[in-house]
């Protein structure tokens, strides 16, 4: 599908008060491109638990976003599929790499004195034990996983918990996914909610979820974080 012009876009939901001082990610899909690794982890728990024939990883991408049990749960699956899952996305975790453009984003709005955090579908110490990996961990303040909070998304509960753990309050922060769910869960956490395309996946039904905010690459969420003045 192609793009426009790289530069942020505004669509027809106008955008919350700023200035933005904080933002929210997802983790797959945004700031790792962790697709082949799930496909290849998850065909194997489902050979596993389930059986010989092919994995239903398509229907399992439509719920990208969710915890993995939830995920279970909607497609009738067994949830003994998590054990094998988990254990190969650790296996071959080294084979994920961030999307390009991401460490450079990151570290740029660390030097703005952004405050950032991740909210993912993951488990807490998976998705840490990640972003460690990739040497990335030191420049999140707080990295969130689905089984930290009461509800995963997309209910609001772990932007909530994000904006919390960062002191900040919703008008100032903005929540970044690639899945309705990320979109769901900032919207209902008051936050500005920012759609992103670089993953590749369902771009048109994210749009029309209707996200304050579209990005086609990581630098452009700059366009919207200036620096934090110094006090």
């Amino acid at each position: 599908m192609s793009h426009p012009p790289s530069t942020l876009e505004v669509s027809t939901t106008p955008t919350r008060p700023g200035p933005i001082r904080a933002v929210v990610f997802d983790l797959d899909g945004v700031v790792v491109d962790s697709s082949a690794v799930m496909r290849a982890a998850f065909s194997v728990a489902y050979a596993e638990v389930v059986g010989p024939g092919p994995a239903p990883f398509e229907e399992y991408n439509k719920h990208m976003g969710r915890y993995f049990p939830d995920i279970m749960r909607l497609m009738g699956l067994p949830l003994e599929m998590e054990e094998p899952f988990v254990r190969e996305s650790y296996r071959l975790a080294h084979q994920v790499p961030l999307f390009p453009g991401v460490r450079e984003t990151l570290e740029e709005l660390s030097e703005r004195g952004i405050r950032m955090a991740v909210a993912t579908g993951k488990s807490g110490p998976r998705a840490r034990s990640l972003l460690d990996l990739l040497g990335v961990l030191h420049l999140f303040d707080h990295v969130i996983g689905s089984d930290e909070v009461p509800r995963p998304k997309p209910a609001p509960d772990i932007v909530l918990r994000a904006l919390e753990l960062l002191g900040m309050p919703p008008h100032q922060a903005m929540m970044v996914g690639d899945a309705i769910t990320d979109l769901t869960s900032g919207r209902d956490a008051g936050v500005t909610t920012v759609a992103t395309t670089w993953h590749g996946g369902d771009v048109e039904g994210l749009l029309a979820a209707a996200p304050d905010l579209v990005a086609h690459k990581p630098e452009e969420l700059l366009v919207h974080c200036p620096a934090v003045p110094a006090t």
